[in-house]
């Protein structure tokens, strides 16, 4: 690979939009005279189009997040800014949505909470497993996780399109899935690293 630096340049790129949605989302633009337009559709969905700027952004930072750690390991390019940062670029861009749609009413607050006290506690026993020098591998069931969360973010903030016009909930069951599985996860990565954790 040409530029060893490019998986560096997608998670700053990363946060970077994870940042600008934080902003969208938290700004109040109705105090500066600026109005989003909102659309019925189908006479029973309304579409919020600061929403789907929202989404757009969104679909592009989980893009990234998909590219840089395939770039990173087909051309044996993990760094050292990469292990650090991409993790961060991973925490912006899912954990503080979810706390936004929380706030706006979207999810229930009880997924946020789920997902932060996980993430938390499995940082904190990479820090004991990392002052032993051992790592364990990412697992699977976490990568569904995330991957189940982009996917429910991303249709909640298109007013889960197509599904809402059938009246179906699809949004609503990736994310709920997507905690359960944080939760299973989060178990795994305990049973890993609970050798280090008792260490003496």
């Amino acid at each position: 690979m040409k530029n060893k630096e490019f998986p560096n340049k997608l998670t700053n790129i990363r946060l970077i939009i994870s940042f600008i949605i934080i902003v969208l989302l938290l700004f109040p633009f109705n105090m500066v005279n600026i109005n989003f337009k909102k659309f019925l559709v189908n006479d029973t969905l309304i579409i919020d189009s600061k929403m789907v700027v929202v989404g757009i952004l969104f679909i592009i930072s989980c893009i990234t997040d998909f590219l840089d750690g395939y770039l990173a390991r087909k051309y044996n390019n993990v760094s050292d800014y990469g292990k650090l940062m991409d993790p961060i670029a991973d925490k912006m861009s899912i954990n503080s949505i979810l706390i936004i749609l929380s706030s706006y009413g979207y999810i229930h607050p009880m997924v946020p909470v789920i997902i932060i006290i996980r993430d938390t506690v499995i940082n904190t026993l990479r820090m004991f497993a990392a002052n032993s020098g051992s790592v364990e591998q990412a697992k699977n069931t976490g990568k569904f996780k995330t991957t189940f969360l982009m996917i429910g973010i991303t249709l909640k903030l298109f007013g889960n399109l197509p599904f809402g016009l059938i009246n179906v909930a699809v949004d609503d069951f990736f994310i709920i899935a997507g905690t359960i599985l944080s939760l299973i996860s989060g178990f795994e990565y305990y049973m890993a690293y609970k050798k280090y954790l008792f260490k003496n």
